[in-house]
């Protein structure tokens, strides 16, 4: 099992930042504004994109599902935002937004039987991501399959993404980290600067509350830094994030995840190249990252840099 660890980090790497384009590129903040959603905020439209697998899911059953945001976030923008569009049609137009996405990215970098090869090995993939206490990657597993390759191979990168998530969650618990220390911690071993999670919407007194909690535990020093202990508790819940994510790829198979990741490498490249993704993500409270997304060489040279930070 321990050899589809770093498989499985590596198609997280992979594929997330093909998930996330739907977050950023112009192509869908024109959806969105379609829609009715006022995209001078990232939320409401990150609330409804996300969410809607979930139907009209409300502000505590999302807070449970994302974590790391404050409470009083997500209800400033669930359920509104099912008044602006329900759930049947955020989905329509999730795809309506990918579909243009993803049509302006691929242009002549895939050929029509190497797209189908991709859309084919990552829904096999997905396929095999369990749902058991995963609601996200369920919710979306639920979703029927769209027709077209391209599409197809975004759907089943947002269920492994989920997947991931999901399970990064049970590793947070497992650690006795809560929302808002999952991100103190996270910003304490310098894997993103404590500004970067002022939008999750917590107050600085509950930052700082959390801070004085992981310092009794041992986790934060005097002057404000993490500890050993703090990186070494960090990099213990990454590697059980790898853990847990590791039963679709291992049902593919190394030689045919190599093979997706082959595939996908030059739609990876034009998302790059599009500058659509920040330098550095806080998406998914589960999956923060350094850059985006943090390269497998960086995490092997330190792993305690490489992770995430609850889930978004």
């Amino acid at each position: 099992m321990s050899e589809y660890l770093s498989v499985a980090r590596r198609m997280w790497h992979q594929l997330e930042p093909l998930h996330a384009t739907l977050y950023f590129a112009p192509e869908a903040r024109q959806v969105l504004s379609d829609l009715g959603y006022d995209v001078a905020s990232r939320w409401p439209g990150y609330f409804a994109w996300r969410t809607a697998p979930l139907g009209a899911a409300g502000p505590e059953l999302v807070t449970a599902t994302y974590y790391s945001f404050s409470p009083r976030l997500v209800a400033r923008y669930v359920p509104q935002i099912w008044t602006t569009a329900d759930p049947a049609k955020v989905l329509d137009a999730r795809l309506l937004a990918m579909d243009r996405v993803l049509t302006a990215l691929i242009g002549d970098r895939l050929s029509g039987a190497q797209l189908a090869e991709a859309a084919r090995l990552a829904r096999q993939a997905a396929e095999n991501a369990g749902p058991a206490a995963r609601p996200l990657a369920a919710a979306n597993r639920d979703l029927p399959w769209p027709d077209a390759p391209h599409l197809v191979l975004w759907q089943a990168a947002t269920v492994l993404r989920e997947h991931r998530g999901d399970g990064h969650l049970a590793a947070l618990l497992t650690y006795g980290l809560d929302p808002c220390e999952a991100l103190v911690s996270f910003a304490a071993i310098g894997a993103a600067p404590a500004a970067d999670f002022v939008g999750r919407g917590w107050s600085a007194q509950e930052w700082s509350d959390a801070r004085h909690r992981l310092a009794a535990r041992g986790w934060i020093a005097p002057d404000g830094s993490a500890t050993e202990r703090a990186h070494k508790e960090r990099y213990a819940i990454e590697r059980m994030t790898d853990r847990l994510a590791a039963g679709p790829w291992r049902a593919l198979g190394r030689a045919r995840a190599e093979r997706l990741a082959h595939l996908t490498g030059p739609l990876l490249g034009a998302v790059f190249a599009a500058g659509y993704l920040p330098r550095r993500s806080t998406l998914g409270i589960g999956r923060v990252k350094v850059g985006y997304p943090c390269k497998a060489r960086l995490f092997a040279e330190r792993p305690d840099t490489c992770g995430t930070a609850g889930r978004s």
